[in-house]
């Protein structure tokens, strides 16, 4: 007989009432009915043995039977104990009606069980019988006068996932709405139409919880975050407010840096960051920021000097911290600190960028095989990973002087993973770099396909038909979609202002490459402006451009191109 048999003839055995008598066989003689009933020992033994069971056919597999077993005991010994097993194992097969069933009798049997109560709300949430919770939620409430004020803080949290945000809003109007001489309450009414997308009603209740408590630094931010969805100066007039009134509301003042950062207000953040820094010096919370807008603003000094204290602190991403040094050190001329410290960087967003870096100074220590070497160990999880390393790689190579391999390292990766928008546009300009148009007008299209609206993209396609002189009209098109993305983007600017110098418009040509310039002082942009102003026979004017530019990069080969055509 198999195990699934014998548990389903044992839960028949189980079936009648647990005190009845066993009936009397079919044609039998009468026999005396015993007036004898199970003692505490026969009771226990029975639910016991039932127990073993349902938990048993629970093991096996047997949901359904593990699930009944379960409710029946619930059932015959009215015990809160094995009800809240049966209602736990019914809400866990999602049997979530009969799960309510089994809480309400646990309700009749002890009425004042606070876990009862918050299980049949969880059950009614489960199940999104979200009106039924109310008088749940209320009676709980009530319960627990201690720990009011809280509860009422978190009646949002608990409802997060629920789908229906009005619903959520007027459950919790219901319930909150007795409090309403405690600013929590508000708090919660506020909450929820502000997750209900209710503004006015949201501002009403926040403004109300500030009035019960004018200092209140979580309901001022939990406004102010409502307010930055429609606008940021308001959120930023409201929060800059709330600061000046409470100078010592640290989150506070720290959101309110954040957002002036996010618009570019460097300067007006940096007043309140060096306020929370001489207030809270040892916060990494707070140094970390003060570190990356110091180095936004170019004061690597005091930009160095927080990531070091970062070093020293309890904060935990260590590795963000090294990489940021590691960029300093290599911009100071230090590529033995900057190694150092990249090699450090084990995880993160940074740690394949960090290991791109460490291999090119090696690269520029003559080391090029151990730069391959570091970039072959390095663990690439993801195809993201995977290719921003053949990416590295690539790089590599060409700067070695071994641009053939390197586009071939880009061609297998794109093998691998042929949708990967940053190897179709790596390998697509490697492949004009090793004289195949052709190839990189190919794997351009396909980026477009892929990600129509990506700038890069369409410059590079535009710029390269402009270079060749070949579809102007075309590249024009393209290289303004490119424009329109990104107005204020000099190279793209650049290419603009060619395409119109291979179309003949001069004057179109000089204004648009001026622009950029002016933005971006780029060894290529001096090299189009130059010889716009040599073909419109302002000599000097080109010879200064050039010559300038020249001295600052003397390196670069489109420029050197340029002034060995138009310079004595």
């Amino acid at each position: 007989m198999s195990k699934k048999l014998i548990l389903a003839t044992l839960a028949l055995a189980l079936a009648g009432p647990l005190h009845a008598a066993d009936p009397a066989p079919a044609k039998k003689p009468p026999r005396k009915q015993s007036t004898a009933t199970y003692g505490p020992e026969d009771l226990l033994a029975r639910t016991v043995f039932q127990s073993i069971l349902a938990d048993l056919a629970l093991q096996r597999g047997d949901t359904e039977l593990g699930v009944s077993a379960w409710a029946d005991l619930a059932r015959r010994t009215r015990d809160p104990a094995v009800i809240a097993r049966a209602t736990e194992v019914a809400a866990g097969a999602r049997h979530y009606d009969l799960a309510l069933e089994l809480t309400r009798l646990w309700l009749q049997v002890d009425p004042e069980s606070t876990q009862a109560r918050q299980t049949e709300s969880s059950l009614l949430l489960l199940s999104n019988r979200i009106d039924d919770l109310a008088p749940q939620l209320a009676k709980l409430l009530e319960q627990d006068k201690a720990g009011l004020p809280n509860n009422l803080m978190h009646l949002n949290r608990m409802l997060s996932r629920h789908p229906d945000k009005k619903a959520v809003q007027r459950l919790i109007d219901r319930v909150a709405a007795p409090y309403a001489e405690m600013p929590e309450a508000h708090f919660a009414m506020g909450l929820a139409a502000a997750n209900a997308d209710d503004p006015m009603r949201a501002q009403s209740e926040f403004q109300k919880a500030l009035q019960l408590r004018p200092d209140w630094e979580a309901a001022a931010l939990a406004w102010a975050q409502f307010q930055a969805r429609q606008s940021n100066a308001t959120a930023l007039e409201s929060l800059s407010e709330f600061v000046a009134a409470n100078p010592d509301a640290r989150d506070a003042r720290l959101t309110l840096a954040r957002l002036l950062i996010s618009e570019r207000r460097y300067d007006e953040a940096r007043v309140h960051f060096d306020r929370l820094l001489k207030d809270h010096p040892d916060n990494p919370e707070v140094i970390y920021p003060v570190a990356m807008l110091a180095l936004q603003q170019g004061d690597t000094v005091t930009g160095r000097a927080q990531l070091e204290r970062l070093l020293k602190s309890d904060f935990p991403d260590k590795s963000t911290v090294h990489f940021f040094l590691g960029q300093l050190d290599e911009e100071q001329k230090k590529p033995e600190a900057a190694l150092a410290h990249f090699r450090q960087v084990t995880a993160g967003d940074q740690y394949i960028a960090a290991r791109a870096r460490a291999a090119q100074i090696l690269l520029q220590q003559g080391k090029p095989e151990e730069a391959r070497e570091l970039l072959h160990a390095t663990r690439g999880g993801s195809p993201a990973e995977q290719a921003q390393l053949a990416i590295a790689e690539a790089q590599l190579l060409r700067e070695a002087g071994r641009g053939e391999q390197g586009y071939a390292v880009l061609e297998a990766a794109l093998a691998k993973y042929p949708d990967n928008p940053e190897l179709l546009y790596e390998t697509a300009l490697t492949a004009e770099r090793q004289g195949k148009p052709e190839v990189m007008e190919m794997h351009l299209r396909r980026l477009l396909a892929l990600k129509p609206e990506h700038a890069h993209a369409l410059n590079a396609l535009g710029y390269s038909l402009a270079d060749r002189n070949i579809r102007l009209a075309e590249a024009q098109d393209l290289i303004a979609r490119a424009l329109k993305l990104a107005p204020d983007d000099p190279f793209i600017m650049d290419s603009m202002g060619w395409v119109l110098f291979r179309q003949g418009k001069l004057p179109e040509a000089l204004k648009t490459l001026e622009t950029a310039y002016g933005i971006k002082a780029d060894p290529e942009i001096a090299a189009h402006l130059g010889e716009v102003l040599w073909t419109m026979g302002r000599k000097d004017e080109a010879a200064r451009v050039l010559s300038e530019a020249v001295r600052k990069f003397p390196d670069n080969e489109v420029l050197a191109g340029a002034a060995k055509k138009f310079l004595p």
